[in-house]
């Protein structure tokens, strides 16, 4: 992934209410293996975490300046330094009507992935380690707590230039369900949130399960067209990339490579072209689960009716050839 620009700054903001300060570096970073190193590991850490919401900017204002710094940059009438010293700026402003917000490292870097330009912004915290030296002593060691990322976001500017209907070009870390404390930071941005990635999700499923259940195709056909899109959407999901609804009829039918997508398109699901994963609800779309009581349940959607039978009747689970170290324990525990 080539980097285009990148530098880092300091927020020193401590969640007291007292006023925060910015210590701002004058020039870019170097490209090094360290920085590329560090993209790497931001982005797979970004990638993995589950709270991602997808939107667009707001209209430019005052209360909302960033994107229309990231148009001067796009425009080369501010360079990288000056957008990212202003951007700070607003970032602190904010940080301080916040009482919750935490001080860090903010990191812009401007990168490429195949043909597509990505502005990534995290707020970086350090955690305190030990490392063995090359004299073989203990000694404390500060790093960057990359696992412990929850503010950052990722600009598709690629989308954003040639795609001016898109309402998904912007990715960002959510704050866990009942915490507001994100909610700066998503100002900070200026980003309205469009597209949901488990309603979105959700109404994939469910366009399949139409699909499918209309064209009464036989079980097997169906587990194997439904182990396609769960590969493909858990992937994309994995990389942080969307699902290209065109992609995934081609994957799920080979011999019409545009039905499914059609069949979406057709029946007015309201899906864009592209949407964003949810990988829980893919995952809970493909197993069956359940608890409660002291006993819990839990198998592969393909197995019910083939290793796994529900008796309506009787509210009773039949299990065939149930796991070997299961089987293990009942027996032993009859003796």
């Amino acid at each position: 992934m080539p980097i285009d620009n990148s530098i880092v700054h300091q927020i020193h903001k401590k969640p007291d209410g007292q006023p925060a300060s910015l210590t701002l570096r004058d020039a870019e970073l170097l490209t090094s293996e360290a920085l590329e190193q560090l993209l790497a590991g931001l982005i797979e850490a970004y990638n993995s975490k589950p709270n991602k919401a997808w939107g667009y900017f707001q209209e430019e204002s005052g209360a909302y300046p960033f994107s229309g710094w990231l148009q001067q940059l796009i425009d080369q009438e501010m360079d990288f330094v000056g957008f990212s010293a202003k951007a700070s700026e607003q970032l602190k402003t904010l940080m301080e009507a916040s009482n919750l917000a935490l001080g860090g490292h903010v990191l812009f870097i401007r990168y490429r992935q195949g043909m597509t330009a990505f502005l990534i912004i995290a707020l970086l915290h350090h955690t305190e380690g030990v490392t063995v030296t090359d004299q073989l002593d203990v000694a404390a060691a500060r790093h960057l707590d990359l696992s412990a990322l929850n503010m950052a976001a990722r600009i598709n500017l690629t989308e954003w230039k040639q795609n001016a209907s898109s309402k998904q070009y912007i990715s960002f870390i959510r704050g866990r369900s009942g915490k507001r404390v994100s909610d700066y930071f998503r100002d900070f941005i200026g980003c309205v949130e469009g597209a949901n990635p488990e309603q979105e999700t959700t109404t994939l499923l469910q366009a399949f399960q139409d699909y499918v259940g209309e064209a009464d195709m036989e079980p097997v056909v169906v587990r194997d067209k439904a182990k396609a899109m769960s590969g493909y959407v858990s992937s994309q999901a994995r990389q942080g990339e969307q699902v290209a609804l065109e992609e995934l009829s081609g994957l799920i039918n080979d011999e019409q490579p545009r039905a499914f997508y059609d069949y979406i398109r057709n029946k007015d699901y309201g899906l864009s072209p592209e949407i964003p994963p949810d990988k829980r609800t893919m995952s809970n779309f493909m197993r069956f689960y359940g608890k409660a009581d002291g006993l819990s349940i839990s198998f592969e959607a393909h197995l019910l009716g083939e290793r796994v039978e529900y008796d309506e009747s009787q509210d009773s689970l039949v299990i065939k050839h149930p796991p070997k170290g299961l089987v293990q324990q009942l027996r032993n525990k009859r003796r």
